[in-house]
């Protein structure tokens, strides 16, 4: 996981700001496409990557440069002189480069921003279940370019039919100081990851219709495969379940058959089960069938506050 954050959310941003700003291409058409080539590109990343890690405002840092890069070009170059296509194999080589990067990022930065349409399932509106903080959606979408969750959609998968009924859902970290998720790069101490008991309240009325609470919070990144929710609530809502999953040990103040108001206290946000690191997985879902797996009903979307969320967007707690 570090290697891949350090290369595509570090090294290579950097790389072609540098290009551009250090290397700019000696022909008008050559310097609009670089430009074009990695302003699309930049943004497909920021839409498409977790940015929990290093931190969810290096995007705008990037964006920023790249447009005072785009200012300085003019102020330094002889406009006049330049002539209007690449010259030598070196300079048409580029050019070459800048179209692939302009076509890669399009198609991703397109299919991030169809992500962020509600899919084509029943949408289910419930309030902020947050206490008070600010939290980072790291997974969270209509499609698996922003939501890997999506991808359960995918009935050939045996394994992927246990755990359909997540297909759209949304999972959270949390901000702390300077929009930092944690206190370091990625500490094995769950406490030191500013979600890490966070209150969780009811975001509507219901009956309580699973609850565990004894299950051990990992080490990052020890999980646990086989108990994949970990301390977990199942709210069931008039005709919809609404899954709450990673919860802390012992924080789980609720029980199976209990009947709570919207704003009720259900637990803490901890490290339990299939988690990478300390979050909240909240999905929407139709009731299982009798004997199925307790997540394998129909898939249904969120709102929050009225809003979809999907990767990248900030959520502040509420005060119950």
């Amino acid at each position: 996981m570090t290697a891949t954050v350090l290369t595509f959310q570090v090294l290579l941003p950097l790389t072609l700001l540098a290009w551009l700003a250090f290397l700019p291409a000696g022909s008008l058409v050559g310097f609009v496409m670089q430009a074009a080539g990695i302003g699309i590109f930049l943004f497909a990343l920021a839409k498409v990557g977790q940015w929990a890690v290093p931190v969810w405002w290096l995007p705008l840092v990037y964006g920023a440069l790249w447009l005072v890069a785009l200012v300085a070009w003019p102020l330094k170059s002889n406009l006049a002189g330049l002539p209007l296509l690449p010259s030598g194999l070196s300079a048409w080589l580029f050019l070459a480069l800048s179209i692939l990067l302009f076509g890669i990022g399009g198609w991703f930065g397109t299919r991030a921003l169809i992500g962020r349409s509600e899919p084509p399932v029943e949408v289910i509106d419930i309030e902020n279940p947050f206490g008070p903080g600010r939290y980072l959606v790291g997974n969270g979408g209509s499609n698996a370019v922003v939501n890997a969750h999506v991808k359960t959609l995918d009935a050939s998968i045996e394994r992927f039919r246990r755990w359909r009924g997540q297909s759209y859902a949304v999972d959270f970290f949390g901000l702390g100081p300077f929009g930092l998720r944690a206190k370091g790069w990625r500490p094995t101490d769950p406490s030191a990851y500013a979600i890490f008991g966070a209150a969780l309240h009811a975001p509507c009325a219901g009956e309580v219709v699973a609850a565990e609470g004894g299950m051990p919070d990992f080490l990052v990144p020890e999980q646990d495969q086989v108990n994949r929710l970990g301390n977990h609530v199942i709210l069931r809502c008039d005709d919809v379940e609404i899954v709450f999953a990673h919860l802390q040990k012992g924080s789980v103040r609720v029980s199976s058959g209990d009947s709570v108001a919207t704003g009720d206290r259900l637990g803490e946000i901890g490290n339990s089960g299939a988690s990478t690191e300390p979050h909240l997985h909240i999905h929407a879902q139709r009731p299982a069938p009798a004997g199925a797996p307790p997540i394998s009903g129909e898939p249904l979307a969120l709102r929050i506050n009225g809003r979809f969320l999907v990767r990248g967007d900030r959520l502040t707690g509420h005060n119950w």
